[in-house]
């Protein structure tokens, strides 16, 4: 529990300037994750290092981002150019027949930045939303390092989700593993504080838990997850699994998102988290993964598959 409190601090820093996509601090947090991977072990596999080189344009009148190319890139002004990070390793499987699939495993990074100031504090650190998702891959990685599954594991730190998953959009156009080959995806997202209607501190909820066979999968490895507790608010829909899923892949989040106040505010700080619920749910996390990696795999039930995009 110590190295998730300490990383999970870490990347709600101050000095982290709220993380948003694009910016300094955006890339502060790249470096740190990169160099976590590194002392872990952990095999790089983005373009460039651990680097996978999201280029994004800003929007001249508004400031909003967008996905562009390289070599469109390099000929925007400078004040419209943008270089973003997602983070990318990877674990080889163990066994012949099925190191060639892979389970895909991620939390993103990014958070809002600095903005208008609450009660003296505009950096909003997102400790619960995602630096908490984002420990807990770590922790997955260091595990899988240890004892590598059947199949390949992709550890994936996106940047973008909340510009537009702008990051997942990138990579599932320059994946690591082909998508076809990709057989789950398991994303983290919002694990810091206990939710009561997933029964409380150590215990989560999963996104579409029904729409595929990853709910029962994961319930009979005793995963201590339930079903989204809240499906009026969509969250199958709302993070980085959605753009796999579209694609094909079964992919859901675990989180215990439990609509705090303090979601998208400047609150949302390191000390406000249940290190030991994040330790409970890193270690469901865990295992989890080794159930997707080592198991059957995963199929839609019917009706379960999200229509493709356009």
């Amino acid at each position: 529990m110590d190295d998730v409190r300490r990383a999970l601090y870490d990347l709600a820093a101050d000095s982290m300037q709220g993380r948003r996509t694009g910016t300094e601090g955006g890339m502060r947090a790249a470096v740190y994750l990169s160099g976590r991977l590194r002392a872990l072990g952990v095999e790089a596999a983005g373009d460039m290092g651990y680097y996978q080189v999201v280029p994004i344009e800003a929007d001249s009148a508004t400031g909003r981002l967008r996905l562009t190319t390289a070599d469109a890139l390099a000929r925007l002004p400078a004040g419209r150019a943008r270089q973003a990070y997602n983070v990318v390793a990877r674990i080889p499987g163990t066994d012949p027949a099925l190191a060639n699939e892979a389970v895909i495993v991620g939390a993103h990074y990014d958070h809002l930045g600095i903005g208008r100031a609450e009660n003296g504090d505009s950096i909003y650190n997102g400790a619960d939303d995602d630096a908490s998702g984002t420990v807990a891959v770590l922790e997955v990685a260091r595990a899988l390092r240890a004892r590598p599954a059947r199949r390949t594991v992709i550890l994936f730190f996106a940047t973008g989700e909340e510009v537009g998953m702008l990051g997942t959009r990138w990579y599932l156009q320059h994946p690591v593993v082909p998508i076809d080959q990709t057989v789950a995806g398991l994303f983290v997202e919002m694990i810091g504080r206990p939710d009561s209607l997933a029964g409380g501190p150590g215990r989560g909820w999963l996104t579409g838990y029904d729409r595929s066979t990853v709910g029962a999968s994961l319930a009979a490895a005793g995963v201590p997850l339930v079903p989204d507790p809240r499906p009026a608010q969509n969250f199958f829909e709302r993070s980085d699994n959605t753009p796999f899923a579209r694609m094909g892949v079964p992919a859901h989040v675990i989180s215990s998102f439990n609509l705090h106040g303090d979601y998208h505010h400047a609150g949302d700080e390191a000390e406000r988290i249940d290190y030991p619920h994040v330790a409970a749910l890193t270690q469901a996390a865990i295992t989890a993964v080794r159930t997707l990696a080592d198991g059957p795999r995963p199929q839609w039930n019917p009706g379960g598959r999200p229509a493709a995009p356009r």
